[in-house]
């Protein structure tokens, strides 16, 4: 997720050549802005299999795979000169898939994870959680410089 945001300059030129770099930028940001506008329908979608169908440990698996696919396949996404028009629409649908698997991911792995610790434990193991996408952000921040 973050690494996106850090190249969207990058991204924009790959994905959107034919625009200004105003223009590249925006068009970047808005493909970026399509994942966070899937993370509502993926914590309804992964709530619902977690709790009534899959259960929560292979609802998390199945979100953890949902996100990593469409990473790979991000990576190894030929640009708008090699495509033309069909690289931004599969970037596109691409980071959709990303945006409802966090949705799903980003709770069920707080309730996961919480819900299987001691009375003792749970307070650290939520911290950790949320510590792990802040960590995540750093990592991100380091690969992009």
């Amino acid at each position: 997720f973050a690494v996106y945001g850090m190249f969207a300059p990058e991204i924009g030129t790959t994905f959107f050549p034919d625009s200004s770099k105003e223009l590249q930028l925006v068009n970047s940001f808005c493909v970026y802005a399509t994942a966070f506008l899937m993370r509502p329908l993926g914590a309804v979608l992964f709530g619902e299999l977690g709790d009534r169908l899959m259960g929560r440990k292979y609802t998390l698996i199945a979100s953890i795979i949902l996100i990593t696919a469409p990473s790979i396949m991000m990576g190894m996404l030929p640009g708008y000169e090699t495509w033309g028009i069909l690289s931004p629409i599969l970037l596109i649908l691409l980071r959709m898939m990303q945006g409802l698997s966090v949705g799903g991911q980003l709770a069920g792995s707080y309730v996961l994870s919480i819900e299987q610790s001691s009375a003792n434990s749970r307070g650290f193991r939520g911290t950790v959680c949320d510590a792990s996408s802040t960590f995540g952000f750093l990592l991100a921040s380091m690969a992009a410089t």
